[in-house]
């Protein structure tokens, strides 16, 4: 069954917003640059006791489940079982009717004196877009899930948000993201927080599964997933590979890495590019080589948007983490620039910054946008010591947990807004038009030479 979409009438209203915003969708950061004065309480405890076994869990019943893109029409249903159990998704567009069936395989991984249970993992389509899909998983009766797939048209909506973690503040913000209508999940990096102690794994994985496994979540590497033990575990990224596996070996421009990779959505009016901020990016490096091939096969005349994520930002006024991300700015900024991508979005620092459009720091009208948001709710508090005075880049900044919001409603306009948890009510407390570059000519010069 096709899920509804806006009515015609908001689509009217939104069209008028759009024509009233198109002459300023970003103004210079001058004229913008606020640092909110809004206090934020401490982060809350985690919530780590009640996610750590499921009471009725009898080896076999499928957990931890969540999904991810594949392609235009497939999607990855990943989802673990104590006990050996059949890696296979059963689906269909009716409740309780499973028509359709897929397999897939099983791993498991161990670290230092740590077993997973049986990691599932299985392909399911081609399935049509926007549109309902239930399904069940090793073929267990005990529980049954649902996902909507993405739309192959704009509008499209995204939900971004990092430094996710396991706290109160963090079951806040899934809270206020499952309110919204949206249509993928975009994550730039430390998702569990688990640093080392791998039940932790277990328990995000129940923490995230109602929303992980109704909608697409696309994730990137932050530094809290290489959990790199010199001798004992050398090999980084061992839970995080095993766990999350992104689409980074399919699509028309594949990386063969799971620490980046890219997506088209909607069409391919929307092109994501999700970097590795802790594998090599330098010039000639895989990484590096795989961007500049991947960027200069986009066509600008179809893909009306293109956004990157990071972790480590490069753009940063927040004490916390300054210039974690210069190196990796220094070796792919241009990359960017040339390309024209629209939009930059970033975690690690915990609070929220939105700059202007930057490139070589400073402002530049063919630049991407820059935002942080490592604001989704980890364990370490957040980050609220700023430099002062404010750069004149940066536009609005506030250290408060939150998450933000990017609905692509055109192929010339996008609407970013950021929304705050104040005291478990979400605020819209920072909101801003993006034109494509695409659109603006005096941005079309040759790629060549920034490439």
């Amino acid at each position: 069954m096709a899920a509804g979409r806006s009515g015609g009438g908001s689509s009217m209203a939104l069209a008028l917003l759009v024509l009233a915003a198109s002459a300023a969708s970003l103004l210079p950061a001058a004229s913008l640059s606020v640092t909110s004065p809004y206090v934020r309480p401490p982060p809350r405890p985690d919530v780590l006791a009640s996610l750590l076994q499921d009471d009725d869990d009898d080896g076999q019943t499928p957990q931890q489940v969540h999904i991810s893109m594949v392609g235009p029409d497939k999607m990855r249903v990943t989802w673990i079982t104590d006990d050996e159990a059949p890696a296979i998704v059963e689906y269909g567009t009716t409740p309780g009717q499973y028509t359709l069936s897929a397999t897939g395989s099983t791993t498991t991984y161990s670290y230092v004196l740590y077993k997973s249970g049986n990691i599932h993992d299985a392909v399911i389509g081609p399935l049509q877009p926007n549109t309902t899909y239930y399904y069940r998983c090793s073929s267990n009766p005990k529980r049954d899930f649902s996902f909507r797939t993405p739309p192959a048209t704009l509008p499209f909506k995204f939900v971004i948000v990092g430094d996710f973690g396991q706290t109160g503040w963090t079951e806040s913000t899934l809270k206020h993201i499952a309110g919204a209508d949206y249509d993928m999940l975009l994550l730039p990096g430390d998702l569990s927080y688990a640093d080392f102690i791998q039940s932790r794994w277990d328990s995000y994985g129940r923490l995230v599964e109602p929303l992980a496994s109704a909608r697409p979540w696309m994730v990137t590497e932050g530094n809290h997933e290489i959990e790199k033990l010199p001798l004992v575990e050398p090999k980084p990224f061992k839970a995080y590979n095993a766990r999350w596996r992104m689409p980074y070996d399919a699509g028309a421009s594949p990386s063969g890495d799971n620490l980046y990779y890219s997506l088209d959505v909607a069409g391919g009016a929307v092109h994501v590019l999700m970097l590795g901020s802790y594998t090599d990016y330098d010039a000639g490096s895989a990484q590096h080589r795989w961007l500049r091939r991947d960027l200069a096969a986009v066509d600008r005349r179809r893909t009306a948007f293109v956004v990157a994520l990071v972790h480590a930002p490069w753009y940063n006024s927040n004490r916390a983490h300054q210039g974690e991300g210069d190196a990796m700015r220094d070796a792919m900024e241009a990359l960017l620039y040339g390309a024209r991508v629209d939009a930059v979005f970033a975690g690690h620092v915990h609070a929220y910054e939105r700059f202007a459009r930057v490139y070589a720091g400073k402002e530049d009208p063919c630049a991407p946008v820059y935002v942080t948001v490592g604001d989704g709710g980890n364990r370490e508090g957040l980050a609220d010591k700023y430099i002062d005075p404010q750069p004149a880049i940066s536009a609005f900044r506030e250290a408060s947990f939150g998450h933000g919001r990017l609905e692509v409603v055109n192929a010339t306009h996008a609407l970013w807004t950021w929304h705050r948890n104040d005291d478990d009510v979400q605020v819209v407390a920072d909101q801003v038009w993006i034109t494509s570059l695409a659109a603006n000519p005096a941005c079309h010069r040759s790629k060549a030479g920034k490439m």
